[in-house]
């Protein structure tokens, strides 16, 4: 029963990451815990994620912006592997609590970014992904945080989704296999992670549909709803 639980969500997680391109860590991460334990789960989501933005690479690998996913991968994977060893020694409640406030912080802000063009160099890729990189090592999910940096580059829909995957693979990458390092993976994990992962695919595939469906009023409201969801989330107990 857990397994179909498990797969059944990671579907769900997986369409509303393909559509919105983010969400997923958010929808499994209380079922991985409450199936797996809380030091289990996390890795299990790096996997998960790994396997997951493979699979959105390969839907929207022809609307990759290549050139960001460069600026802002290059700097993100070392600081990634530093926030994943931190990870290991710190609790992680008060940094959710802090970056909770800060997704929803994010709703207005990204706007701000847009109108004003800030975020569109790549000096901005590359702060954006040092600090974001070093945060997806350190908590279970940052997703909201790189969407709204790339959609301050100027990247909308399929663009945004297919670039952040792209992207949050190089950091995913460097997180799972810093914990390899660290003796954290087990076959139970790995096995756990590849689960959720081909759920999250599934999901994935069926999203390209809805996706071109929306325009990018619409997306941009749903981004918002996420970045709500995460930070209350990540706030209450």
């Amino acid at each position: 029963m857990s397994i179909l639980i498990i797969a059944v969500s990671g579907i769900f997680a997986g369409l509303l990451s393909g559509i919105v391109g983010t969400g997923s860590s958010i929808i499994l991460l209380p079922i991985l815990v409450a199936v797996f334990g809380t030091k289990a789960a996390i890795p299990i989501m790096a996997i998960a994620a790994l396997i997951a933005n493979c699979g959105r690479v390969i839907v929207w690998w022809s609307e990759i912006n290549w050139r960001a996913v460069f600026f802002y991968a290059v700097p993100s994977i070392p600081m990634a592997a530093l926030g994943a060893n931190l990870l290991i020694a710190i609790p992680e409640s008060i940094g959710s609590t802090i970056l909770g406030l800060f997704f929803l912080v994010l709703i207005p802000v990204r706007y701000l970014l847009r109108s004003k063009n800030i975020g569109s160099t790549p000096s901005h890729l590359m702060l954006g992904g040092t600090l974001i990189g070093f945060i997806t090592g350190l908590v279970a999910s940052s997703g909201p945080l790189s969407l709204a940096v790339f959609s301050s580059f100027g990247l909308v829909k399929s663009a945004l989704i297919a670039t952040e995957a792209a992207a949050s693979l190089f950091v995913f990458g460097s997180k799972a296999a810093t914990f390899s390092y660290l003796n954290v993976m087990s076959t139970d994990i790995l096995i756990g992670g590849a689960l959720v992962g081909g759920s999250i695919t599934l999901g994935t595939y069926a999203a390209k549909a809805i996706l071109n469906k929306l325009s990018s009023k619409h997306h941009d409201r749903m981004i918002d709803l996420v970045l709500a969801g995460s930070g209350i989330s990540m706030i209450m107990p």
